[in-house]
């Protein structure tokens, strides 16, 4: 099913009596039961307001086709969204439905936030054929219930988008970064946290093959005094270089693209990281790379491992590997969360027929 138009959508949704499963780009796949729908007819930019910083898109639109209209006006989608098929190892075109549909956010996170906190609104239809809007074309809008959030990182599960409204922000002038290798999980974590915990604007700290990395970006002679002010207070946790790094591969997790394995993602508390890596690092064996200043971790794992009897705290959603009953791919809720999933679930798609079974 290719619908071409909002109403056409709704339509579909409303006359099927199995469920569906709902796919943008087709660069994942969502394990979802049923005939695919895919929003891949639903294209275009609808509205662009460089000087509002306004982006209203619709949902099947290619990713690289809203970044290079944006990058044509010297501006982008500040979250960073990931580009996973290199780790998935799969080929499709992300859409910036799929983006928002699962939240998708890079190392830039730490700075100005998730998809999610970039959204001003959004049309979907429901798991009942009903067309619905929420949110605005505009950063300042009050409607009520903000539905905008809700569907993002939904996966699908409580509507199929149509149309996206997004706040953008100005391209940097210049961007620098600063590493120091040779960092245990301990010494990275202080490093990152002493980084993020200064007064120079990092937009980006990860912890990959032993170094801990600092982003920093902006106008350029900014860039380069914060550069120099920060390599001074970085100084006593080792040498600390500048150099050019490729931020895309530590947003895209490319470091376990094409190695044989499960991945996981593992959001915890910064705090956390260490206790965390040497509680995965002691159930076996694994890699780790980490993300958002260590409140995300990364992990490369032998096929078919649990990794969330390793954790005591956060979180572990399955992000490459077999679908099986036996692991599931997002965390278990508690009890009370799973009370309100359901609760929602029942209210925007009562006969479960948008992306069944994939978030429990």
């Amino acid at each position: 099913m290719v619908p071409t138009s909002e109403d056409e959508l709704a339509d579909m949704i409303r006359n099927v009596a199995d469920p569906i499963a709902v796919r943008g780009g087709g660069t994942r796949d969502v394990f979802a039961r049923g005939e695919v729908l895919t929003t891949s007819g639903l294209s275009g930019v609808t509205l662009y307001e460089p000087g509002a910083l306004t982006l209203v898109v619709q949902a099947g639109t290619p990713l690289s086709e809203v970044e290079a209209v944006l990058a044509a006006e010297g501006q982008r989608l500040a979250f960073e969204p990931t580009d996973m098929r290199a780790l998935l190892g799969t080929d499709g075109t992300p859409t910036i439905g799929g983006v928002v549909a699962t939240n998708a956010s890079g190392p830039r996170r730490i700075q100005v936030g998730a998809c999610r906190d970039h959204l001003l609104g959004v049309r979907f239809v429901d798991g009942a054929g009903n067309i619905i809007k929420n949110g605005g074309r505009v950063m300042k809008n009050v409607t009520g219930y903000d539905l905008v959030k809700l569907l993002a990182g939904a996966h699908g599960t409580l509507g199929v988008m149509s149309e996206v409204s997004l706040k953008v922000l100005p391209m940097p002038q210049a961007v620098a970064t600063l590493s120091i290798a040779g960092l245990d999980a301990e010494q990275a974590i202080a490093a990152m946290s002493t980084a993020l915990g200064s007064p120079y604007d990092v937009t980006g700290a990860a912890w990959v093959d032993g170094a801990a990395m600092v982003r920093l970006e902006g106008f350029s002679d900014s860039v380069s005094y914060r550069r120099d002010r920060l390599a001074e207070v970085l100084a006593p946790f080792g040498a600390v270089k500048a150099e050019e790094v490729d931020w895309s591969a530590v947003r895209d997790v490319r470091a376990f693209a094409g190695q044989p394995g499960d991945v996981w993602r593992v959001s915890i508390r910064p705090s956390a990281m260490p206790v965390t890596v040497a509680a995965l690092r002691g159930a076996g064996d694994v890699q780790i790379m980490a993300d958002w200043g260590g409140g995300l971790l990364w992990v490369l794992c032998d096929a078919g491992r649990d990794l969330r009897s390793s954790i005591t705290s956060g979180h572990a959603q399955r992000v490459r590997g077999a679908n099986t009953d036996a692991i599931l791919r997002f965390h278990p809720e508690p009890a009370a969360i799973a009370a309100l999933s359901h609760g929602l679930r029942q209210r925007f798609d009562p006969r479960g027929v948008l992306n069944a079974g994939v978030m429990g």
